[in-house]
């Protein structure tokens, strides 16, 4: 059941977990905005995230039973697979294909390191079986699976204790019925094991891809289902009966059901959220080009909206550091051909650990103290040094309390941290808490560059669009390295991904491979009416094709226009493929060379939330000191205001500006106000 499409009929709560916080906005009937942030529960995130909504909802004076909506972003499956603690699986195949995961790509993320291992398949070798079977390229069975094979398997499959199983059969995209036919016996014959068949995650060409999105869904499957049951129930116990709509990494909800049969489409559900949001701040700002700039606990991530549309990729990977979609960096994770908003990942967060190499170089992350123990200021016995213990040093963050209080702070403990580091380095503690700061803006500009001049688009014509619990206090130096004019923090800036899910679409995408002996418009209609019979009929449909040169491996998606499918269509289409091609990679070849691989159907709900509902000045609860004493290249008194401190016109740095759930650094040098819409700006002279 989809929730109400009236926002005045009830509260709307929106809840992200990430690795140090979970972080929850309601929004009420009236358009009353209640934010909240607590510390994250690690193992059982759901536990943060019931006692976060119960929280906020009791701070708006609301009951349970008002809920009309509970939408949610999680990092769950991420953490299943950089954890390696998912189902026990198995992957079942035709004859002659069990190394296919084994195999892969000739792709490595770093060419010339010697030390560099392939990932481990999530699925061992032993739990990998074959079946004498054989689907055609042509789509015929010679031989089909026999069922006494399959149930031969599955009773080897119990005795070995496997929890999830993978069906993945040589070219089973032209033939979906025979490789369902396989996983429905595996089904019946292994009650309780969850089953994913290849074509009903991604019925697309290319085998190991294939192969390794659907490993990847059934390794996460059964945590995934575990965690959304178990956190319905903790949400009905406390009276919030209302439908659960959970983040794809498209950027697009979709009900909790459907996830937990395809999980592997929330892999990058948390972040989604977060450029969701950007988009739509985008669309209300009418600016062309936003770098979206969201860094939290553990991680920084870095996403292009163009034109108020984010770059989806169809190829991504998971479980190899930072989040490659495309190029000669790929290798180090696990495929997954699955819909995702492109983003770019590092290692530094606000809980990344400080330390040293072996040479004596100063490294940030990707080792984090998350939210347990979490950084050592936070006082619940974490020892060692972390960003958050740099900025604390540094004087950037109050050395009181963060999250509104809710999180105490010992300046002292930071310091400590810091000493040994400081002392190998020859340096004072501040000193070296800057070149941490600095360590950490400089890998940052990596995520930034894969998402746009990778892309053939130059960061500084953009603006950078800054979130997350520590995005702000590092944005303006990131946008500096840049050369990126103008940094906007939106209203609830360390919440920014829960106020992405309230503004969020409700999503639902079909693809299938191009087959030359089949009418496009025919294909597409079928995928039209499976969109539709799941989101209804008041859908808004988008047809795509992935298209490429011949000889080329890599797709681009290319949007079509509405209408018949008609050949001017088509040709406006393939305009838009060597358009977008002498971009991204600077050359464009002629209309002979250009082969359709997938068609691709989106059907959108729109939320009935604009993100003009929720961009309210929050309301100031606590005043802040006048100044404190800030290090930059020298130590300066730094005036400390709120964000309602703030008017139209500009002041120039250094600021602290200090909002419940994130802190502003404006450094000297750049000029800061705040537009009608709250946002703080923040902008560098030309010069």
């Amino acid at each position: 059941m989809l929730p109400s499409s009236d926002p005045r009929s009830g509260w709307r709560v929106g809840a992200d977990i990430g690795g140090t916080f979970t972080d929850v906005i309601a929004l009420g009937p009236a358009g009353q905005v209640v934010p909240m942030k607590v510390l994250s529960t690690p193992p059982d995130y759901g536990t943060g995230v019931v006692t976060a909504t119960t929280s906020v909802l009791e701070t708006a004076e609301a009951a349970p039973a008002e809920v009309v909506a509970m939408l949610h972003g999680t990092t769950v499956a991420t953490n299943a697979i950089l954890e390696m603690n998912g189902a026990r699986t198995a992957v079942v195949t035709t004859r002659g294909f069990r190394d296919v995961l084994e195999l892969g790509r000739l792709r490595r993320p770093v060419l010339y390191d010697l030390s560099w291992v392939k990932p481990v398949p999530l699925a061992r070798r032993r739990h990998r079986h074959e079946l004498a079977q054989r689907i055609t390229a042509d789509g015929r069975l010679d031989p089909p699976a026999d069922a006494g094979e399959v149930r031969a398997l599955a009773a080897r499959l119990r005795a070995d204790g496997i929890e999830a199983v993978a069906v993945c059969l040589l070219n089973s995209y032209v033939r979906a019925d025979e490789e369902r036919r396989v996983a429905e016996l595996l089904r019946a014959e292994l009650p309780g094991v969850y089953v994913t068949a290849s074509v009903d995650i991604s019925p697309q060409p290319q085998e190991f891809e294939r192969t390794s999105t659907a490993t990847v869904n059934a390794y996460v499957g059964p945590t995934v289902h575990g965690y959304l049951t178990r956190l319905e129930a903790g949400l009905r116990a406390e009276g919030v009966h209302a439908p659960l709509l959970v983040m794809q990494s498209s950027g697009g909800l979709l009900d909790a059901a459907s996830v937990a049969h395809r999980p592997v489409q929330i892999i990058e559900s948390g972040p989604a959220a977060g450029v969701t949001a950007a988009r739509q701040l985008a669309r209300v700002l009418d600016l062309p080009a936003v770098v979206a700039f969201d860094m939290g606990g553990t991680t920084a991530k870095a996403s292009l909206i163009e034109h108020g549309e984010p770059f989806v990729s169809a190829d991504y990977e998971v479980g190899g550091g930072m989040n490659v979609a495309r190029g000669l960096g790929s290798g180090a994770g696990y495929p997954v051909r699955t819909p995702s908003v492109d983003i770019a990942e590092v290692g530094s967060g606000g809980g990344s650990i400080i330390a040293l190499d072996p040479a004596g170089g100063l490294h940030v992350g990707p080792a984090s103290a998350g939210s347990r123990p979490g950084p050592a200021c936070y006082g619940q016995g974490g020892e060692l040094p972390t960003l958050t213990d740099a900025n604390v040093t540094l004087g950037y963050l109050s050395p009181e309390s963060l999250a509104g209080g809710r999180v105490a702070i010992h300046p002292d403990l930071a310091v400590k941290a810091l000493s040994p580091v400081a002392e190998q380095l020859g340096r004072d503690v501040p000193d070296t808490a800057r070149g941490a700061y600095e360590v950490a803006v400089s890998s940052m500009t990596t995520a930034v560059k894969a998402v746009t001049s990778e892309r053939g688009r130059d960061p500084r014509d953009s603006v950078m669009v800054a979130f997350g619990g520590a995005g702000p206090l590092y944005a303006a130096e990131l946008a500096k390295e840049l050369g990126i004019a103008t940094v906007l923090v939106p209203v609830h800036p360390g919440l920014f991904s829960s106020l992405g899910l309230l503004v969020a679409d409700t999503e639902l995408q079909e693809v299938a491979p191009y087959r030359a002996d089949r009418a496009l418009g025919d294909e597409f209609a079928v995928l039209t009416a499976k969109v539709s019979a799941e989101l209804g009929e008041d859908a808004v449909i988008e047809r795509m094709l992935d298209m490429r040169y011949r000889g080329q491996r890599f797709e681009l998606r290319i949007r079509l226009d509405s209408g018949e499918l008609t050949e001017e269509l088509l040709a406006a289409a393939r305009a838009r493929f060597h358009a977008e091609h002498e971009r991204t990679y600077g050359r464009a070849g002629d209309d002979e060379l250009v082969e359709l691989v997938n068609l691709r159907v989106r059907g959108t709900l729109p939320s009935p939330v604009s993100i003009e509902d929720v961009l309210r000045l929050p309301p100031d609860t606590v005043r802040p000191p006048a100044a404190r004493e800030c290090r930059f290249t020298a130590t300066v008194s730094t005036p400390v205001v709120r964000r309602g401190d703030l008017g139209q016109d500009p002041i120039a740095g250094p600021m602290i500006v200090e909002d419940m759930d994130a802190t502003t650094l404006v450094p000297p040098g750049a000029l800061v106000h705040r537009d009608r819409f709250h946002n703080i700006v923040i902008t560098w002279s030309a010069a």
